[in-house]
């Protein structure tokens, strides 16, 4: 099992909104980055654990805990004329776009605020806080991620 930090603006789609899917689980959709695309596609696997991080927001950070349930496979958004992810170079043939489903599986008493993430020493080299690096997928190593869940609070 891997660890990864997946980022969603929570006005899009918030850790809330998985929680009232059927059974709280969604597909992952709208990834349009080549290197997180890339990472859905040769790292992330089913049973995955993922940081579901709230961003651009009044307070940016970690909600809670997913986990992966059924590997990638072509982002059915990429071919909806309708749909704000269209790709009109992207064919059932040939898709460039590829999502995942994930899984609920806790929501944190209290978001682990980025500000939190970024003051504790030992999580100084974790992706999230390098400067640049704004991918929407991001893996997370084991120490950090088991740091992260020792600062979660859970209901």
């Amino acid at each position: 099992m891997a660890y990864w930090l997946f980022k969603t603006e929570p006005q899009a789609f918030s850790i809330e909104d998985l929680a009232l899917r059927p059974e709280q689980t969604e597909p992952w959709d709208g990834i349009r980055n080549y290197q997180a695309r890339n990472l859905l596609r040769d790292q992330v696997q089913t049973g995955d654990q993922l940081f579901i991080y709230h961003s651009s927001c009044p307070e940016p950070g970690i909600a809670g805990i997913a986990r992966v349930v059924r590997g990638a496979y072509p982002d059915h958004t990429q071919f909806d004329p309708e749909s704000p992810y269209y790709d009109p170079k992207s064919s059932e043939e040939n898709p460039r776009w590829l999502m995942v489903d994930v899984q609920l599986a806790d929501v944190f008493a209290e978001i682990v605020s980025l500000k939190q993430i970024k003051a504790n020493p030992a999580l100084e080299e974790m992706m999230l806080v390098r400067k640049g690096n704004r991918l929407s997928i991001q893996p997370v190593t084991p120490e950090h991620g088991q740091i992260l869940l020792a600062m979660a609070k859970r209901r």
